[in-house]
């Protein structure tokens, strides 16, 4: 016999409906039909089925009713589409919600009487079968009713298995004693909550109750082992918390005691459309921690983004020369960072700065200290509608709805600069699940909130616990989650982590609730709010195997856009993923694949798969979708929305490092410059959206480290007083750059490749001309695939003027009904060669065409030698130049 086939701490059949449970054919015994066992629902109210099956338990009689499951089902779990249906009788349907308070199993009996099979039950489709509808209606978490200075909280959680569930509540706010740092003293008052029809359990409180700590504790069966226990918890729609998460707390988002002043004046950025959005990706530490130029207590914080200092005025340039958003890393409360700086470890700079370029002593440290420091980009949710603590000014700044005021500070002070605010957020996946430290969900209702795999074990696929947000409770988390950022934090927008992870329903529900928010009833327009993601396609969803996912090429009519990695990849050259990142070159590092110009002319042209080009490669029409990805369509967009051009992000070596590995090492830093600026205008001057990762125009470095999750504040620097690009600050860590040490090494000892302050000076101008070029010139920013196909084209490729390291993409604006602001054309000139080209432009001789004032006025010297031959209808543009013309 299978030994698995006896085994309770396995979940291997599925409880869909209360009238229904399904069971994989590969769970049977081998060669047994599903009609030749006699198949039982054991349950035991207090728990206590062992193992094998065996036990004082109660068997409720299945029958088996079909080969598959019903077309319905088999809609809403197609993974599960083949699997047999098992029916219980009407009594037991009825009983499903009480019995599913205890531990339920599976059993199955040969002809002989024999116990053949025994598994413990996925409970999440029968779940939302009977509470989903129901529980849509109520709102989680604290709520608050009554008129201000008054206002009385009620607490709900949604916990349909618990057999009872108390609210631990500490009186007053927590102060520091010496042993425990930020924990409220003494014993907590025990408030007994109340089931309701729709599996949740709530308790209302008095005004007092306002600021204090409160945790659940619920009484379960745990569903393998059938042990019971009392679980204590947070609440998983906390908005507010305790120092280090360990409390929640009951924090009115109303109450103007929280509303700084700054935030409730700010003027919200005026609304855009997606296309015209040029956003910027930064992290919230790194921001500031190294800006001298701001108080030393709030360096790293919200607060420095309200601050005058170098960071504040560098957004400024930024957002004059034409960037309309910052990009937040996670700002959700997290679980790796300690918030109490009394609880934080540190390598100090000054000993890590005298260590050779080349040395691993850096990393070393640094690694010595990973989980204990200050620095992690933040994917590892905990409490996703709370703020998270450590980025508060002070410990006690950390607690309850401070961080709120600290959070709409920032907010604030990026409002005020006219830049609109995006937050990442991470709902494909949560830090731990079961009873482990940071686990929340499951202790509320285990076993529900992940997806799980065919053992009943949760899939990791995100490289952490999946979290399932087609169950109708995980997806209520993620809309309640936007729509609580947007409301009470007046944000702009969100971009999703590992989207593909998600159903295009999931993001379809998040639009839907944004859209519903007005001006009028909540101050605030949900519409402008753009939504974008990652939309890889991978792990146990992949190719839509559980629902229509939320990748690339599957948004149409959505608006929402995906992370374009075929503009990348033929910028960069390679594969962000090769062993070797030598591996490839691209357009900017000094690559001549013709490959790789279609794809970069189809991600200009806003990445539409009905695009229509002449190929570099073959010299044939073709469309967008027809331009090979390596087996994938290059096109893959309906809308130039669903399209964010990048060339690098928080994730892989920055673009600098890049340059760095894939350049030779003799290369002028002068063309290295030209490079960076020349990979940015591929983004910038796109008719997609236009994203950049914080430093890209300030050559920033994270010493070619390619995975800086959790390498400190020491490998992701960020400088932008020009002091300091990063590089060279020694061999980066280990785990995910080792066995690239040998190549590195010798880069990272070469001082030539060290950019000076001058080098990131020139750098950074070259860059805003960009944003003033994408901002000048509207015919960059078509908005519609429509306009695109009858404007947008490249005259030179596939014909005896063009090569693979140039690009001429023409817009004609007299080819539309009304060009934006009168424009008649622009021509973009990418030229990837180092020498000066000239290029015959078919179609334009006798036309007159100029550089844009943009760069005749601007900060690039090189650019201003680009001449327009009349007669001819000839360009002659400088090498290693971006060259904006207009008609």
């Amino acid at each position: 016999m299978d030994p698995d086939a006896l085994d309770l701490l396995r979940a291997r059949a599925h409880w869909l409906t209360a009238d229904l449970l399904a069971v994989p054919a590969a769970v049977l015994p081998q060669g047994a039909g599903p009609q030749e066992i006699t198949w039982s629902l054991a349950v035991a109210p207090d728990g206590g089925i062992d193992r094998r099956g065996d036990g004082a338990v109660e068997e409720l009689p299945l029958t088996v009713a079909l080969a598959g499951l019903p077309d319905a089902l088999a809609r809403r779990w197609p993974h599960l589409a083949a699997c047999h249906a098992l029916r219980p009788d009407a009594e037991t349907a009825a009983r499903a919600a009480v019995l599913l308070t205890g531990q339920v199993a599976l059993l199955g009996r040969d002809g002989t009487g024999a116990r053949v099979l025994a598994t413990s039950l996925q409970i999440p489709g029968v779940l939302d079968d009977l509470y989903a509808e129901a529980a849509a209606h109520r709102v989680l978490g604290v709520s608050w009713a009554g008129e201000r200075g008054r206002r009385v909280p009620t607490v709900a959680v949604w916990a349909p298995t618990a057999r009872a569930v108390e609210l631990l509540l500490w009186d007053g706010v927590p102060e520091r004693p010496r042993e425990q740092a930020w924990a409220p003293a003494g014993e907590p008052m025990r408030v007994p909550m109340q089931r309701g029809h729709d599996g949740a359990w709530t308790v209302t409180g008095t005004p007092s109750w306002a600021d204090r700590c409160y945790r659940l504790e619920l009484d379960h069966v745990l569903p393998r082992t059938g042990e019971r226990r009392r679980v204590g918890t947070t609440d998983p729609w906390s908005v507010g918390l305790s120092l280090d998460s360990r409390h929640s707390v009951l924090v009115d988002l109303e109450d103007p005691a929280h509303a700084p002043p700054r935030w409730l004046e700010a003027p919200v950025p005026a609304a855009v459309r997606a296309v015209d959005q040029a956003i910027y990706e930064l992290h919230v530490r790194d921001f500031s921690r190294d800006d001298d130029t701001v108080p030393a207590q709030e360096r790293g914080s919200y607060l420095a983004f309200a601050t005058e200092g170098e960071g504040r005025r560098h957004l400024r340039r930024l957002a004059e020369a034409g960037l309309t958003s910052v990009h937040l890393l996670p700002t959700f409360d997290l679980t790796s960072v300690p918030e109490d700086p009394a609880e934080q470890a540190h390598e100090a700079p000054g000993a890590l700065a005298t260590l050779p370029p080349d040395s691993s002593e850096q990393q070393r440290r640094v690694r010595a200290h990973a989980l204990r420091d200050a620095f992690n980009w933040g994917y590892d949710p905990w409490h996703v509608l709370a703020p998270e603590g450590s980025y508060t000014s002070s410990p006690g700044q950390a607690h309850g709805g401070a961080r709120t005021a600290q959070f709409r500070t920032m907010v604030a002070g990026l409002h005020e600069l006219g830049l609109r605010v995006v937050l990442d957020q991470v709902y494909n996946h949560t830090t731990d699940s079961g009873l482990h430290r940071s686990s929340v969900l499951d202790r509320v209702v285990p076993g529900y909130y992940h997806r799980l795999d065919a053992d009943g074990d949760v899939h990791t696929s995100t490289c952490c616990q999946n979290i399932a947000t087609e169950h109708a409770l995980a997806r209520r988390l993620m809309v309640d989650g936007c729509v609580l950022w947007v409301r009470h934090y007046r944000v702009d927008g969100f971009r999703f982590d590992l989207m593909g992870h998600h159903s295009r329903a999931d993001l379809e529900a998040v639009r839907a609730a944004l859209d519903a928010l007005t001006p009028e009833a909540d101050g605030v327009d949900g519409s402008a709010v753009h939504l974008y993601g990652e939309g890889w396609d991978f792990g146990e969803v992949a190719g839509n195997a559980r629902f229509r996912q939320a990748t690339q090429g599957q948004l149409d009519g959505t608006g929402i856009g995906t992370f374009n990695d075929r503009l990348r990849d033929a910028v960069r050259g390679g594969s962000v993923h090769d062993a070797d990142p030598r591996s490839g070159l691209g357009f900017a590092t000094g690559g001549l694949d013709p490959r790789h110009t279609d794809l970069l002319q189809v991600g200009l042209a806003g990445g539409l798969r009905g695009l229509r080009l002449r190929s570099q490669e073959t010299g044939q029409p073709v469309s967008g979708e027809e331009v090979d990805y390596g087996g994938a369509a290059g096109g893959y967009a309906a809308s130039p929305e669903e399209v964010v051009n990048y060339v690098d992000a928080h994730d892989n070596e920055t673009l600098w490092d890049t340059l760095t590995l894939k350049l030779p090492p003799d290369t002028p830093m002068v063309q290295r410059l030209r490079r960076n600026t020349l990979a940015l205008a591929t983004v910038t001057l796109s008719q997609g959206i236009s994203f950049w990762h914080a430093g890209a125009e300030l050559l920033r470095s994270k010493s070619l480290d390619r995975n800086s999750y959790a390498s400190g504040d020491w490998f992701n620097r960020y400088d932008p007083a020009l002091r300091d690009n990063g590089f060279a600050r020694g061999l980066p860590p280990k785990p995910d750059n080792g066995p690239r040490w040998e190549l590195m090494a010798p880069l990272l000892a070469d001082s030539s490749l060290v950019p000076t302050e001058a080098d990131m000076a020139v750098a950074r101008g070259c860059a805003l001309d960009l944003l003033r070029l994408r901002s000048a010139h509207p015919l960059l920013r078509l908005g519609s695939a429509e306009a695109i196909r009858r404007a947008v084209s490249f005259p030179v490729s596939g014909t005896e003027h063009g090569a693979p390291d140039l690009v001429v993409m023409l817009v004609d604006g007299r080819a539309l009904d009304l060009a934006p602001r009168g424009d008649e054309g622009v021509l973009v000139v990418l030229n990837a060669s180092t020498g000066e080209r000239a290029v015959t432009v078919p179609g334009l001789a006798g036309q007159r065409w100029e550089l844009s004032p943009v760069q005749r006025e601007g900060a690039d010297e090189t650019v201003k030698g680009t001449r327009w031959r009349l007669a001819e209808g000839q360009v002659l543009v400088p090498g290693l130049t971006a060259a904006l013309l207009v008609r």
